[in-house]
């Protein structure tokens, strides 16, 4: 068995880890709105799981793509790989900068003003939109892995 294949198990297993564990964020949410009591419960449980699993998954995979394209002696500039990477730098980017503060701000909003509240309501829908685009990018990244378009 090759280091090769070795690493390339590992970063389906994170994968695997990363995405399932957002996967469930919708059912999370929709728990919070259908039972307004356990709403700072279930984004207190999306927060650890986004901080202490899919976060740092999503870190591993990056190395162990990079690792794997080293070993194979895949150049970077290969179209799957180079349309991956930046898209894994908005992955980056739009979960660290953007989704995560909202998360944050909700939580805070939700402890202080409650669930009807204005800028609740606000932090929610923003982050629903902000999910669905973080979504669908690794969505793309996926295709981008599994398919390995050539243009």
């Amino acid at each position: 068995m090759s280091i090769y294949l070795i690493l390339k198990f590992l970063h389906v297993l994170l994968a695997i880890i990363a995405i399932g564990f957002n996967a469930s964020y919708p059912v999370w949410f929709r728990r919070a709105q259908r039972e307004p009591e356990h709403a700072l419960y279930a984004l207190r449980g999306i927060k650890t799981l986004d901080d202490r699993f899919a976060n740092p998954a999503y870190a591993l995979l990056a190395v162990l793509g990079v690792a794997m394209a080293l070993i194979a002696g895949i150049p970077f500039s290969t179209f799957w790989i180079a349309a991956a990477l930046v898209l894994y730098v908005v992955l980056l980017v739009g979960g660290l900068v953007v989704y995560s503060p909202i998360l944050k701000r909700q939580i805070a909003a939700l402890e202080t003003a409650g669930p009807t509240s204005p800028e609740y309501t606000q932090l929610s829908q923003r982050g629903t939109v902000v999910g669905i685009l973080l979504a669908v990018d690794v969505v793309i990244i996926v295709f981008l892995m599994v398919v390995k378009p050539t243009l």
